[in-house]
């Protein structure tokens, strides 16, 4: 695996603990469908809101920050993702929600900052 792949695992394992902590389960990590793909997929145990949850993992935000790099197309791809993972499941959720989780740094020295129902869909779910 390169590199950037394992750097981009990790961000993905220090949200997935941080999101337990807080109080989600966790439904899915990398769930794919078609060209589409899921980074974590989520639910708060005393809500019924669906949480997709988008990880960026980078070493600085030098170039580009984190959450900037969820551009409109990213965006589209996520919601479709989400759309089809909801009919592909058996329990019903009245909500869906978009949030982005940032880590920048490095497994010595990270900075987390967690960014909820920042992605708009256009239309509505339910």
């Amino acid at each position: 695996m390169a590199r950037h792949n394992d750097f981009g695992k990790w961000g993905e394992d220090v949200a997935e603990q941080y999101l337990r902590d807080k109080g989600f389960s966790i439904l899915e990590r990398d769930w794919r469908f078609e060209h589409k793909d899921l980074d974590i997929v989520a639910y708060l145990d005393d809500s019924d809101t669906l949480v997709i949850v988008e990880v960026k993992a980078r070493h600085s935000e030098n170039v580009i920050n984190a959450i900037q790099a969820v551009d409109y197309k990213k965006q589209r791809n996520i919601m479709g993702g989400a759309f089809a993972y909801a009919k592909s499941i058996k329990h019903y959720f009245s909500n869906i929600r978009f949030d982005i989780i940032t880590v920048v740094g490095s497994e010595e020295d990270y900075k987390l900052t967690h960014y909820e129902d920042v992605i708009k869909p256009r239309y509505r779910y339910n």
